[in-house]
């Protein structure tokens, strides 16, 4: 492999624990890979290297670059390489006993925790209404996977509800997905006698992704390596943005101090994006306090400079990308692959809209489209049948959405209900007020914040429209249109990825538009009372930044986001899109706006 100074630093290392401070487009999982190359060409037998991953195209990754490598591997002798979850279920595959269950366990998805939950309510005749199961699945994941005790961190009922829970997985010869750390944990802890079988298994110990580790998983970590201390760590705590899942960062900043002697490598040198992008990202990262200072560069050019595009609205504000892919598209020399980011899956709506009036065909990464999500096509319904009483499909799915009783009532009060005039915002909130749909939403799904801030986008849009028939229309053009596009001019290469700054994670585009960077969005509202929320949300704008090699847009509409006057402004060019003609605007000061005194301050 052709490794640079600092990489080639780290894949030789052999003093003990190495924490590997890899910046974003540095070469991580090349470098994590050739240490394990490493480790086996010295003499290490390749059973004896574990090598933990967050996903499994990351596993596959460093599988496909060892084998290229030249590396022998055989069924009988190879290192493992898979995911924490992969690795714990093999544990369990030996020591399912010692929980309870035979080695043919089933792993109970989230839907089957859910019904199990749900099964273990109704026979105790526990009321959906003050305990939501998908509260509960939530709250029980947060117990195992902090490794807590259910009794001390839950509410007396929802802790004799857990209690229930774990027996009947037990009964079901069953583990959930979060079993699959907690469990291999516990059976550590109450077996020294097996944690010393897999201590002398696993010799060698490598981790990517360090800072997304939660507490299960870095107590498993910690259990396997303490004999023989040879644990790499890779990650950039300038990327962690999973706390939501119960992800710590500071496992990775203070590793150091939980490995004595470590050896501290930093990776800086980015090979993914132009220098406009690369100091660009870097000095919005630098206003955060609590991480490990890095200095990234590149030796690609500089670049294209950072556009940053004022829009007078959401609709606007998506026109302006639609055209400007659109324009990209058409170029003969195009090639580029093309990402829309956003904080909130609610933003795609107007984005999915203008690309469809202007016939992109588009895929949404690890989502549904928005007029495809339940929570939207349940109102949608509700509307139809609002205006067409004859309507038999709006029917059924009322139905199948809610218990009996609620159902009748919803069909009773939309039915025509939008034939005499009735405004479209008073049609939304009587099936909202009738089904008590958020109160479902809640009950029903883990995600319910994100469902609703799809129905406010419905309800914003909405808005806008003077009759209710036109604005049925219009969704059932969109829809009909987006059908047609899936056949359209560029469905042979469909280069236009819509996704959330989440999901981009560990992903690269030729071409970057990172969307809605307004106070209130990115950084999210929620965000405003903590600095570690903060700190978080200015993370995630650095991670959709550094998602860019080429061209990097940020546009937003009402506030900027104080983000946007972290980037520093030698490196951006600054527009206005809007007017009737849909154009840049001649009296364009090329200048930001001044900073919002609405800016909430923090410490």
């Amino acid at each position: 492999m052709e490794l640079n100074p600092k990489q080639q630093e780290a894949v030789n290392y052999e003093g003990g624990p190495l924490l590997i401070v890899a910046g974003a487009g540095s070469g991580k999982t090349k470098t994590l890979t050739g240490r394990v190359v490493k480790i086996i060409s010295k003499g290490a037998s390749p059973s004896s290297v574990l090598a933990i991953t967050f996903t499994n195209k990351a596993a596959k990754e460093i599988k496909d670059r060892i084998m290229a490598s030249g590396v022998n591997l055989n069924q009988g002798n190879s290192p493992f390489l898979g995911t924490f979850h992969s690795f714990g279920a093999r544990i369990l595959k030996e020591e399912a006993d010692k929980e309870g269950r035979n080695k043919n366990f089933t792993i109970f998805d989230g839907d089957d925790s859910l019904s199990l939950i749900k099964k273990i309510m109704k026979q105790y005749n526990i009321s959906k209404e003050k305990y939501k199961p998908s509260e509960l699945l939530r709250d029980f994941s947060a117990v195992k996977s902090e490794m807590l005790k259910a009794e001390g961190n839950l509410e007396t009922v929802p802790a004799k509800l857990f209690q229930e829970y774990e027996e009947e997985l037990k009964k079901n010869n069953a583990f959930d997905f979060d079993d699959l750390i907690e469990k291999p944990v516990k059976i550590f802890l109450q077996n020294p006698e097996v944690l010393k079988k897999y201590q002398d298994k696993y010799k060698h110990i490598l981790v990517d992704e360090y800072q997304d580790t939660n507490s299960a998983q870095y107590t498993l970590v910690k259990l396997l390596a303490e004999k023989h201390h040879n644990l790499t760590v890779v990650g950039d705590d300038a990327q962690a943005i999973y706390s939501f899942r119960g992800a710590d960062y500071r496992n990775f900043l203070n590793f150091e101090r939980d490995y004595p002697g470590t050896k501290v490598i930093k990776l800086e040198e980015n090979y993914r994006s132009s220098g406009n992008i690369i100091r660009g990202a870097s000095g919005v990262i630098k206003y955060n306090k609590n991480q490990k200072p890095k200095e990234l560069w590149t030796s690609k050019k500089e670049g294209e400079p950072i556009r940053i595009v004022s829009a007078k609205s959401q609709e606007q504000e998506a026109e302006f990308i639609a055209k400007t892919i659109k324009d990209t598209l058409k170029r003969s020399d195009a090639n580029k692959s093309i990402a829309i980011l956003y904080r909130t899956n609610a933003q795609s709506r107007a984005i999915e809209q203008a690309l469809i009036r202007f016939d992109i065909a588009y895929k949404i990464f690890g989502g549904l489209k928005f007029y495809e999500r339940k929570e939207i096509k349940d109102i949608i319904s509700g509307l139809r049948l609002a205006s067409n009483p004859f309507d038999s499909v709006s029917v059924e799915r009322i139905k199948k959405t809610f218990y009996k009783a609620v159902a009748e009532k919803v069909i009773s009060n939309m039915t025509g209900a939008g034939t005499s005039g009735t405004g479209i915002l008073d049609l939304i909130n009587t099936f909202l007020g009738t089904s008590d749909y958020f109160a479902v939403l809640k009950s029903e799904f883990g995600n319910f914040r994100e469902r609703i801030e799809n129905i406010n986008e419905l309800i914003s849009y909405a808005g806008g429209f003077s009759s209710l028939p036109e604005f049925l229309e219009q969704v059932s053009l969109l829809q009909s249109s987006d059908e047609q596009n899936k056949k359209g001019l560029f469905e042979k290469d469909v280069r236009v990825n819509l996704m959330t700054i989440h999901l981009s994670k560990g992903l690269e585009f030729g071409m970057v538009f990172l969307c809605g960077v307004t106070e209130g969005i990115l950084p999210h509202e929620r965000s405003y009372a903590v600095a570690d929320d903060m700190e978080e949300e200015r993370r995630l704008m650095y991670v959709s930044m550094t998602r860019a090699k080429e061209e990097l847009y940020i546009t937003y509409s009402s506030v900027p986001s104080r983000f946007i006057y972290e980037i520093p402004q030698e490196l951006v060019q600054v527009y206005n899109f809007g007017g009737v003609s849909g154009r840049f605007e001649d009296d364009n000061s090329g200048e930001l706006p001044d900073e919002d005194e609405r800016y909430i301050e923090y410490d």
